[in-house]
């Protein structure tokens, strides 16, 4: 099955996903906008109507996609900041979400209302569960961004700290070995 998930720089978001058991591939990448502004400078834009995303290929026979919304919403992005995630402002940082299909639909949209309704967070909930008009991969130079730069300032900030969150509030959820978008040779 496939999820799209937007939270912010699309460095965590796939980096934090790599780890999770049960995900087959993590790819960076632009939704929400058309095939002709899907690149990193028109996106960078703002006006694009893209949202850096991540494409998430899981086998629900391991992971469901409901684990997966717990695992977006408890660790990689805040949902309470609109157009904006740590250090990164504008409309292609927004959360949200893509269904793919009309039950990630119903079951995206019914965990907002209740995580709305325990109000977990002092603010309300701004992601938005969007209409899915296609994905479109980033850059290859996108591609295993923490992975493969692990000591990069803003990784080592903002995203590795997500990644030990996850070991640690689910740790039968964490594989030590990511998956990756191109495999080291």
């Amino acid at each position: 099955a496939t999820a799209i998930f937007a939270g912010g720089c699309f460095w965590g978001v796939q980096g934090v996903f790599q780890y999770v058991e049960g995900v087959q591939s993590a790819v960076s990448g632009y939704s929400g906008g058309s095939a002709q502004t899907a690149n990193y400078e028109a996106v960078g834009s703002g006006s694009t109507g893209h949202a850096e995303a991540v494409r998430v290929t899981y086998d629900p026979s391991k992971v469901s996609y409901g684990t997966l919304l717990r695992i977006f919403f408890a660790l990689v992005a805040d949902p309470t900041t609109l157009n904006r995630q740590g250090p990164d402002r504008g409309s292609q940082y927004r959360t949200a979400i893509f269904p793919t299909t009309p039950a990630q639909r119903t079951t995206a949209e019914a965990y907002i209302a209740q995580l709305s309704a325990a109000r977990l967070w002092k603010a309300p909930i701004v992601t938005k569960v969007e209409r899915y008009r296609g994905f479109y991969p980033a850059e290859r130079y996108h591609q295993d961004f923490l992975l493969r730069k692990p000591d990069y300032p803003y990784i080592v900030y903002n995203d590795l700290p997500k990644v030990e969150a996850l070991r640690v509030a689910f740790p039968e959820r964490f594989r030590k070995q990511p998956v990756m978008v191109y495999p080291k040779g």
